[in-house]
């Protein structure tokens, strides 16, 4: 491939396949490396615009295949590129990382599921079920209610109900039966835990691995809210726990890039996996301001297969709070001079987006020594931007 005019001829070329925050928050560690980030957005306005070489459809091959011809690896922003459009890319020769076999796993919950129980990874109870007499036989088994969740496509809450009745899903049911093929909506045992917690590792293909510090999440309305690094009470079983497990998850499926278990902590002390991301993860952001090497860098890192970076914390202790609708008058800027007057060692970073209600707009990261005072200080120096 020839470097585009005006660079380097060995620069390292990246191409990122969607345009939202996580493509944004790779653009500083990129120019940090002198690596040339180019971003595949969906449209203009998107949050990684300041990278954004190229506007497209990602469901259409002949778009992507275009936008590949001049990079040296595609990674992703999030998971959703079709399969077909995956295997043009490498049957085109393109280095895709993380590549479509590892993808199909994130892609489908069902096959998520099926995949970690082969491999004897621990998980909630889970059945595939095609009508409601399959569900009501799974909710009467499970204390008489468990979760049912759409295979594909939902996030931050979305796609996931609590049902103590199939008439609940009925929609979906409907959906399922009209679109054939024999699919099905993911039912799962309601677990009882006592917190949630996420472990993100790194894998590059010539094998290398990293873990970072186990996190604890909190969740408010199924969306990511608060995450406290590192855990509190993790140290010792619970943290090698959580990363012996990432790490098999990543090295059995293959993994190139970061990864991110979202696990269940549950009231018998057993660790189970809730959810996988393929790529940078919100469970994650605390790393560019508390960590040696933040997830950003060192996802670049790994699917270029450089040497990865060191993941200890900068202080110890770091907390990420999640900007959630933002103000609902005047914009972000009016609210900067308070924020950064009151908590000039806060760390602000915002995705270019425009508030609305339940919509992350940003996160803010408090690091230092004392885990209450962190706390209060970085949701104190967040709550600038609610109302």
């Amino acid at each position: 491939m020839r470097a585009a005019e005006g660079t380097h001829s060995m620069a390292l070329r990246v191409g990122v396949i969607g345009g939202g925050q996580l493509a944004r928050m790779m653009v500083p560690a990129a120019v940090e490396l002198g690596i040339d980030i180019r971003v595949l957005a969906e449209g203009p306005g998107m949050s990684a615009a300041i990278a954004a070489t190229a506007e497209g459809d990602y469901h259409d091959a002949e778009t992507v295949l275009a936008f590949a011809r001049d990079v040296d690896v595609v990674t992703f922003d999030h998971e959703h590129v079709p399969q077909s459009v995956l295997r043009a890319l490498v049957d085109a020769g393109v280095a895709v990382r993380p590549g479509p076999e590892p993808l199909a796993v994130a892609q489908d919950k069902i096959t998520m599921r099926t995949r970690l129980t082969e491999l004897g990874l621990p998980v909630p109870d889970w059945a595939a079920v095609h009508d409601p007499d399959e569900l009501r036989a799974f909710i009467d088994e499970h204390g008489g209610r468990a979760v049912v969740k759409t295979p594909r496509g939902g996030y931050d809450g979305k796609g996931v109900r609590v049902v103590s009745d199939p008439a609940e899903v009925e929609d979906w049911f409907i959906a399922v039966a009209e679109a054939g093929g024999g699919q099905a909506l993911l039912v799962e045992e309601l677990v009882s835990f006592t917190r949630e917690l996420a472990q993100s590792v790194a894998r590059r293909p010539s094998g290398e691995i990293v873990a970072w510090p186990l996190v604890e999440t909190v969740q408010r309305d199924g969306v990511c809210a608060e995450v406290l690094a590192p855990a509190p009470d993790s140290a010792g079983r619970i943290a090698d726990l959580a990363e012996s497990i990432a790490v098999r998850v990543a090295e059995e499926l293959g993994v190139t890039g970061v990864l991110a278990v979202e696990l269940f902590q549950t009231d018998d002390e057993r660790i189970l996996i809730n959810e996988l991301a393929m790529r940078p993860h919100n469970t994650g952001h605390w790393t560019i301001d508390g960590a040696t090497t933040s997830q950003f860098e060192q996802h670049l890192r790994a699917v270029l297969d450089l040497p990865l970076g060191a993941t200890g914390m900068n202080a110890p202790v770091a907390v990420m709070i999640n900007v959630l609708g933002g103000p609902s008058d005047g914009d972000l800027a009016g609210r900067y001079p308070a924020a950064l007057g009151a908590f000039p060692e806060a760390k602000y970073h915002f995705y270019g987006k425009a508030p609305r209600p339940g919509r992350k707009i940003g996160h803010v990261t408090v690091t230092g020594e004392d885990p209450d005072d962190v706390v209060y200080r970085a949701r104190s120096a967040a709550s600038h931007f609610d109302d």
